[in-house]
């Protein structure tokens, strides 16, 4: 371990330094604070092209999961307290400004290759709340791919992300890192199970994205629930309707809802709670029997003043780490396997990210060469070739034309020659 960790450092040097990562992780911010740093759909786009365009970073991504919000970035930016938090200001979070200093004493920094081995551990599941799970992996990609979308990203995060693909699905199919997954969807529906439930319960449930799906899935297996859903918009409900064979309404009808539940389920991207006591009084329509709230949003959905002042039995992310917790003891014997698949990627992967660096240099060559050539046919040799009868300048037109194609594929051919034998001695 300790050769590979020094060959990578000497990789290291040139290849990864601009790839920054400005990490806040379940492991240092509470899940609650953590919330007021997460960024709905609607405003990512506009509040990363004022960061891009202020700070001048080239490529950037955003990441926010119910335990982690990072920003994975390159470019040539130190990670100074000062940068972070020019950083944090130019995002407009809507949080105090004393409270978004705090901040800075919860935020973990990654440059180069430590950049990289954390992105590859995140989405290999080893820094997950609930090592193992795999839905990690699916919501970095959909992070990247609406960024790339947006124009945010460019080659190297391309890279980057076809490499990080490849490592995470390496580690769960030849690992027992996953074997009888738990992710926080399952933990949460193992919590439920264990309090008293009625026998047909009403389910009801507040967005309808992947988490809530996924949570939705155990009920058709174990329960003859019924279901009546809500969502910000009816079209993005379809799927869960039809699996669960729902009704479903828009969000902005809910406070209209009269029929009474037993299990509250909310998921949003909302990023304050979008139900208070008072919408939850008009929910209960007067029932006083106790209920089961599961929410899974970060930040939460449901107001605290709901917790303290009702009878509930409340299922949040924060509840399931203890849990989790065991989860890693159960499955650290196989992170010595995973970690050394994440090793030969990285290894496989800074050469390519060096030969990527050649191929986009060498791209000037044959620019350079016309101009080159330019300049003496009409400047430098400009009236010997004048004074040449037509074949000899035929002849010498022949010429140059030969030696401007060798002089474009000869250093791009070395380029690449030195660039493998320097490859394969590192690894000798």
């Amino acid at each position: 371990m300790g050769y590979i960790c020094c060959k990578l450092f000497e990789l290291d040097k040139k290849a990864l330094k601009n790839l920054k990562v400005i990490a806040f992780t379940h492991k240092h911010v509470d899940l609650k604070d953590l919330g007021n740093l997460v960024i709905c759909n609607e405003e990512l786009d506009a509040r990363l092209i004022n960061l891009k365009n202020s700070l001048d970073i080239p490529e950037i991504f955003y990441i926010g999961t119910c335990n982690r919000v990072e920003f994975v970035f390159y470019g040539a930016h130190e990670l100074t307290d000062e940068f972070i938090a020019e950083f944090l200001n130019k995002m407009n979070f809507c949080v105090p400004s004393e409270q978004l200093q705090n901040y800075l004493d919860q935020v973990t920094r990654y440059s180069g290759l430590e950049a990289l081995r954390h992105l590859f551990r995140m989405s290999c599941s080893l820094e997950s709340l609930v090592v193992g799970e795999k839905e990690i992996l699916a919501q970095v990609r959909r992070a990247y791919e609406q960024c790339k979308e947006a124009g945010f990203t460019g080659d190297f995060l391309r890279l980057m992300m076809d490499r990080l693909v490849k490592t995470a699905k390496e580690v769960y199919t030849f690992t027992n890192i996953s074997r009888n997954p738990i992710s926080v969807v399952s933990l949460a529906y193992r919590k439920l199970k264990e309090t008293k439930q009625i026998e047909n319960p009403r389910i009801l449930i507040i967005g309808s994205g992947e988490t809530n799906q996924n949570l939705a899935k155990y009920f058709t297996k174990h329960t003859n629930a019924t279901f009546t859903i809500f969502n910000r918009t009816l079209e993005n409900t379809r799927k869960i309707a039809q699996d669960l064979n729902a009704e479903a309404f828009p969000l902005s009808e809910l406070s209209n809802f009269k029929k009474g539940f037993d299990i509250l389920i909310s998921c949003t991207g909302a990023t304050t709670s979008i139900i208070d006591n008072k919408l939850y009084q008009s929910l209960l329509n007067e029932e006083t029997d106790k209920k089961v709230i599961i929410d899974l949003a970060i930040p939460n959905d449901i107001d605290e003043e709901i917790i303290k002042n009702n009878p509930v039995h409340y299922i949040e992310v924060s509840s399931l780490q203890a849990i989790a917790e065991k989860n890693i003891q159960e499955r650290y014997n196989e992170l010595s396997s995973a970690e050394k698949i994440i090793d030969d990627n990285i290894l496989e992967f800074l050469p390519i990210i060096k030969q990527r660096r050649v191929e986009v240099a060498m791209r000037q060559v044959p620019n350079k060469i016309k101009e080159i050539r330019e300049m003496a046919i009409t400047e430098v040799f400009a009236q010997e070739i004048n004074q040449l009868d037509p074949n000899a300048r035929e002849i010498l037109e022949k010429v140059i034309n030969y030696m401007e194609k060798k002089y474009i594929k000869v250093p791009m051919v070395m380029a690449k020659d030195i660039l493998v034998k320097n490859t394969e001695f590192d690894n000798n």
